[in-house]
């Protein structure tokens, strides 16, 4: 009779094993969400770009556990997570309002009054400036503001064709080449500037009592591709075995 005899290693040494385990999954995990969220960023911004939404992209931003605490969330015995994030770095209540309006759609109100006022072709588009120097889109409010009834002339309103008024200036020079956007004032004598012709008048703004705006970029389908993506990623950062 042929016997043989097998011990494992000390209780203690599994114990070891366990934590070395735990350790590297829990590193890989906070490796794997903060290149994630960077991904999501990356593309977030790419498909705003795609749309035509200007700088708009640059007000997103990520993080992650890892640049936060370094750390991942215990919790139960063995349980834990690790997360990263997308967040919008303004605080201006009109970017937030655009990367609303553009990821979700939205329906625009007039806030005062009972029209939305739309800028023609005839004036400029922006007036003013925020803080990043950037102008504001043209209103009546920020025409008169930003003196262009010196400039171009002042606002008189009337029914337009549909019954919705029309903000108009009368007795105004337009650009002899049909450039947009180059309405001045007359000189004193009434006569057009240089490069320029007089007309007996422009429309200045349009109202309309409410506008639409189409969501153009699917934040859900970019965050739910990057989900799918984690078990490639968290292999990644776990390196060979």
């Amino acid at each position: 009779m042929i016997s043989a005899k097998v011990s494992g290693p000390p209780m203690g040494q599994f114990e070891v094993f366990r934590r070395f385990a735990r350790q590297r999954f829990e590193r890989a995990a906070l490796i794997a969400t903060d290149k994630g969220a960077n991904i999501a960023k990356s593309e977030l911004r790419a498909s705003m770009g795609e749309a035509r939404l200007g700088r708009l992209g640059q007000a997103i931003g990520s993080g992650s556990d890892l640049k936060k605490s370094g750390r991942v969330k215990s919790y139960g015995a063995r349980g834990f997570s690790a997360s990263g994030w997308l967040f919008v770095r303004s605080r201006s209540k009109r970017t937030l309002g655009a990367i609303e309006a553009y990821t979700q759609g939205a329906d625009i109100r007039p806030v005062r009054g009972r029209w939305l006022w739309i800028a023609t072709d005839e004036i400029s588009r922006l007036a003013g400036s925020n803080r990043q120097g950037k102008g504001f889109r043209m209103t009546p409010a920020l025409y008169r503001a930003n003196g262009f009834e010196k400039k171009i002339g002042p606002l008189i309103e009337i029914k337009g064709d549909g019954g919705a008024p029309v903000l108009i200036v009368r007795n105004v020079g337009v650009n002899a080449a049909g450039k947009k956007r180059q309405a001045k004032s007359l000189t004193k004598r009434g006569a057009p500037r240089k490069g320029q012709i007089a007309v007996d008048q422009i429309v200045a703004f349009y109202a309309i009592p409410r506008t639409s705006r189409t969501a153009r970029v699917d934040v859900r389908q970019i965050i739910e591709g990057v989900q799918n993506r984690m078990p490639e990623l968290i292999s990644q950062a776990l390196g060979p075995v």
